[in-house]
């Protein structure tokens, strides 16, 4: 068992949601790092090699929405993970790059880290 903590990007437009999320991942025992937007993600993303997974909203603003995000991420770094969430849209399994997950808000603390552990491969 290595002591890598997984590397979680959070992408969230939404200021306290975003503090909240972080608060709760890193209480889990992941790193994190957040986003405010696509732009920024993808900014975070190209200076860093350790990324596991992104978890995105799909409504923001800016160039692209977590959608599009979420492809852009698969095509350009394959091997990192995405889990999107939304209160609004539902996104269904073709609207996401293959092996994502989507979890609906609003989600449970407890939901999120298990998703992220299960996706991360932490037992």
């Amino acid at each position: 068992m290595s002591s890598m903590k997984p590397v979680i990007l959070i992408v969230e437009d939404e200021f306290l949601l975003r503090m909240d999320s972080v608060e709760i991942l890193e209480d889990a025992e992941f790193e994190v790092i957040s986003a405010a937007n696509a732009d920024e993600a993808i900014a975070i993303l190209s200076a860093r090699s350790d990324v596991h997974l992104v978890f995105t909203d799909i409504q923001m603003p800016g160039s692209m929405d977590g959608l599009k995000l979420a492809s852009f991420v698969r095509d350009r770094w394959p091997p990192i993970k995405i889990v999107a969430t939304s209160g609004h849209v539902r996104a269904a399994a073709k609207d996401l790059p293959e092996g994502s997950v989507f979890l609906p808000k609003p989600y449970r603390g407890v939901e999120l880290i298990a998703t992220l552990r299960d996706m991360t491969g932490i037992a």
